[in-house]
């Protein structure tokens, strides 16, 4: 692998390429990408990697990230929209190029996954269109919940800090 500090503009370039064109497109790879950007410090990367983390989320790849980490109880793309929603109308958002890691902290800090787990649990579908028992909905709640969370958990760990500013 490039050391982050010496790279050089012709492997910029073909990050910056990778990025633009898509081939770098999960959450793995593209904060290995971050990773190097961040370190060079550089204003012309800031614009690829926003646009490439803009169409992470954009794409519905954030969410089949998250739905591969859910299995037994995939997670709801109700709450990731919701998330998203709050993100662009919130104007404390422009503090990081991330706007996975914006959405999955929002998803976090606005508490969305109860709402949204009780949401899911309580529908009709859920109970093979028969009204549940409220202590069918709780039990169900409270199964989305934990799976969800662990689930952010997981994809939040990709930072050790939060990236906000310039890097990451």
């Amino acid at each position: 692998m490039t050391d982050p500090g010496t790279i050089s503009e012709t492997h910029k370039a073909q990050w910056i390429h990778a990025l633009r064109t898509h081939r770098i497109n999960t959450i793995t790879d593209l904060r290995r990408v971050e990773k190097i950007f961040a370190s060079i410090g550089t204003s012309d990367v800031t614009e690829p990697m926003t646009t490439a983390w803009s169409y992470y989320v954009n794409s519905h790849t954030l969410l089949t990230e998250l739905r591969s980490l859910t299995r037994n109880y995939p997670f709801s793309s109700e709450c990731v929209e919701e998330a998203k929603r709050r993100v662009y109308s919130d104007p404390s958002s422009n503090r990081s190029w991330n706007l996975c890691w914006l959405v999955l902290n929002k998803i976090r800090s606005d508490q969305l996954i109860p709402y949204y787990a009780h949401y899911q649990a309580s529908a009709p579908a859920m109970w093979g269109h028969r009204v549940a028992t409220p202590d069918e909905v709780s039990k169900l709640t409270a199964a989305f919940v934990a799976e969800w969370n662990w689930a952010v958990d997981q994809m939040l760990r990709h930072w050790e800090r939060p990236p906000i500013g310039r890097g990451a």
